[in-house]
């Protein structure tokens, strides 16, 4: 039987597979979490006593389902199912995956990636101290344990998330001190626009989470520093939209403007990538089905961010893309329909990313004492200095920066490094060129290669 691995248990990895159970076949799916959902409908541990109500509010009967639908295929053993395991690499047909037994090689025919994305993260003064955190943290520690990480909390960035979290730290009761977005109302009535034409129903559910912040809330802002000592934030200093400086207490900052797709394994596997207009970023290249290269799939927001609806979607198509290839016969009206919404939620993506713009200014005045990489320690001025050796490539400044070298891969810094490169050098973002992926895909400890669990299953 064909071998087909599918790498995420999210809505995009969870509908692949769901296609692929559906005509007999069966997958073998790596998650990295210990149950599947993925971010967005991520589950608490077992005998949690919040109600999925209350952890995914008006998404609670999708969440149900989608984990109702991977708990019967994991009971059924209609799939090989591996939780708590990272992809590490992928050579030779097969995929590297580190799991709590240690390292074992998983041989594939055919591949879905469907490992979805991370925080979009811009650096501000101060922002490596502890106590700053991403927004996607700060959301991952209020559903997987019911905490909040502060009792006076800064929201800072832009985007949905944004909103999101905001009202779901005050659903539970926490400390919200203010939520500050650099997106200014010009741009977000613009995008707006083009949010309510493609999605009006979706759109207003956001309106009235942003309505319940109130005086919160605050837009146009420009982040100037996070102050603090070594026992985290104390303020966030920043600018309203007039110019004016503030000073907001709190004891903990969370960042986030929108997302990152998580390319690593994309690019490991082959695939070509193309610089997005939209989001800013470097996107794989795929057909609308999903195909990025003979015998690769991918799907979710490692492809395209469409968000969660968009993932399930994307899901579908890619295993319908696969299977069409292995020349199964497809349900043409179920394959016509997810075209359909999926050039929908296009549009809806393009009017977040024109109402929610990344702050390419703010990033570009970063001042040279900035901290930039923070798993380096390196600052804005230590990689501006080394572009006149390196010129206007992001890996010759990568390599003698060490920007992009640290645990995360580049995954916090390069956006902002490519930012700031390219002011230093006077071209435009994408012709810095993107940082190459590398196996390990995330940190491992050398233990780990000692020990193997090489069976095929």
């Amino acid at each position: 039987m064909t071998r087909v691995v599918v790498v995420g248990a999210g809505p995009a990895g969870i509908r692949a597979t769901e296609t692929l159970v559906a005509a007999g076949l069966c997958p073998t799916v790596v998650d990295e979490g210990s149950r599947a959902g993925g971010q967005i409908y991520r589950r608490p541990p077992a005998g949690f006593t919040r109600s999925p109500g209350t952890l995914y509010g008006p998404e609670a009967g999708k969440a149900r389902q989608l984990h109702d639908v991977f708990d019967g295929f994991v009971r059924d053993r209609k799939i090989a199912y591996h939780p708590e395991c990272s992809v590490l690499g992928l050579h030779d047909g097969a995929a590297q995956v580190l799991g709590p037994a240690g390292v074992k090689s998983l041989p594939y025919d055919r591949l879905i990636i469907a490992t979805g994305a991370t925080d979009r993260l811009a650096p501000v003064p101060g922002w490596q101290m502890a106590g700053v955190y991403s927004l996607g943290a700060t959301q991952i520690a209020l559903k997987a344990q019911g905490v909040a990480l502060g009792r006076r909390i800064v929201l800072a960035g832009s985007g949905p998330l944004l909103t999101l979290v905001a009202a779901q730290l005050i659903d539970a009761g926490a400390g919200v001190a203010a939520v500050l977005d650099t997106a200014p109302w010009r741009a977000q009535v613009r995008g707006g626009a083009r949010m309510v034409l493609a999605r009006p129903l979706f759109t207003l559910r956001g309106l009235r989470l942003r309505a319940r912040l109130g005086a919160l809330y605050k837009a146009g802002v420009t982040l100037a520093s996070i102050e603090g000592d070594g026992a985290g934030p104390q303020a966030i200093n920043w600018r309203d939209a007039r110019g004016r400086a503030r000073r907001t207490a709190c004891d903990t900052v969370a960042l986030g403007w929108h997302l990152r797709a998580e390319t690593a394994l994309a690019d490991l596997a082959g695939a070509s990538f193309e610089w997005s207009d939209t989001w800013e970023q470097w996107l794989p290249r795929a057909d609308a089905e999903g195909r990025a290269a003979d015998g690769l799939y991918l799907a979710g927001d490692g492809m395209s961010l469409l968000g969660a609806d968009g993932a399930e979607i994307s899901g579908r198509l890619a295993a319908r893309a696969c299977l069409a290839d292995l020349g199964y016969q497809m349900d043409m009206g179920a394959y016509v329909r997810d075209l359909r919404g999926a050039r929908r939620l296009r549009r809806f993506a393009k009017g977040v990313a024109d109402a929610f713009p990344w702050p390419a200014d703010m990033v570009r005045a970063l001042p040279n004492d900035a901290i930039l990489c923070r798993c380096e320690g390196v600052t804005a001025g230590e990689l501006r200095a080394t572009l006149p050796l390196s010129g206007p490539e992001a890996n010759r400044a990568k390599s003698l920066s060490r920007v992009g070298m640290g645990r995360c891969q580049g995954r916090y810094c390069q956006l902002a490094g490519v930012e700031v490169m390219a002011a230093a050098t006077g071209v435009r973002a994408a012709q810095m060129g993107r940082l190459r992926a590398q196996p390990p895909v995330r940190p491992v400890p050398l233990a780990a290669f000692v020990t193997r669990s090489d069976s095929q299953d």
